[in-house]
């Protein structure tokens, strides 16, 4: 039977971000996070929504999305078919029936504190991030379409996460505080898979972790294995009950690596 893992339980702070943490709350400015895919910087929000009580509210941004939608979007869609085939049409003539709120939009509205995840900023346009920076400041916008105003009750803690796949706007970065999340030295990362697994014997976890780390080191890898492949490729040695071969061989070598060149590099 596998274990559950990627559990708000099972999530642990180094010091260094626990601290990130409390100034982003003593400053009430987002939390901006970068670090290499798979070093937890989306799964801290779970965490945090987990640990305080908070609600979550979470706006994962694709490469088309616009800051407005994260604030609120208007339904004209639903409204068009809703006035070619309901009866109801005093639902049609207010325009607020078809306004929906982004997660932003939900997080200012909501009368307890609350946690708000903006995940992968940087997939969006480069101007994005300055089209946030007047309702991240002010913790209020307008509904274009009635006028109406929502200013947040509670600001909420805001965790902002970037691959490093654009640079981010130097206005924005001075209303951000900044974390950079190392990878995790062995000895932590020991932790981490401890605390997913705490049944995982010490000498399949010390064996694991030398192989993983050895895999790391090799520079010429496009794709360098995270702590989430590490966390899958444990979690299938522990469900088969596998051994690490004395010869150095690594089994179910397709949850570490992922991809056809790196595959033959490490052949």
């Amino acid at each position: 039977m596998s274990e559950e893992r990627n559990t708000p339980e099972t999530y642990l702070l180094s010091k260094e971000l626990e601290e990130a943490v409390q100034v982003a709350e003593i400053t009430a400015r987002p939390l901006l996070l970068k670090g290499e895919p798979g070093t937890g910087k989306s799964l801290l929000a779970d965490y945090l929504s987990f640990k305080t009580k908070k609600t979550l509210y979470s706006w994962h941004v694709k490469s088309t999305s616009l800051a407005k939608e994260g604030l609120y979007f208007y339904d004209a869609v639903s409204r068009l078919n809703d006035s070619r085939f309901t009866e109801d049409k005093e639902k049609v003539r207010n325009i607020e029936n078809y306004i929906r709120l982004g997660a932003l939009g939900e997080a200012f509205s909501a009368t307890e504190p609350s946690v708000v995840l903006i995940d992968e900023i940087d997939k969006a346009d480069i101007e994005f991030p300055n089209d946030l920076l007047l309702e991240l400041d002010r913790m209020e916008f307008v509904i274009q379409e009635t006028g109406r105003k929502i200013k947040a009750v509670n600001r909420p803690l805001t965790l902002i996460t970037s691959n490093n796949e654009k640079e981010l706007p130097a206005a924005f970065l001075r209303r951000c505080i900044f974390h950079y999340i190392d990878f995790p030295e062995p000895a932590f990362m020991a932790d981490i898979v401890s605390s997913h697994f705490p049944k995982i014997e010490s000498s399949l976890l010390k064996r694991a972790l030398e192989s993983f780390y050895v895999i790391r080191t090799m520079d010429d890898m496009k794709k360098k294995p995270g702590t989430s492949e590490l966390l899958d490729w444990i979690q299938i040695l522990i469900h088969m009950g596998a051994k690490l071969p004395e010869d150095g061989r690594i089994p179910y070598i397709g949850a570490l690596v992922k991809n056809e060149e790196d595959l033959k590099l490490f052949r």
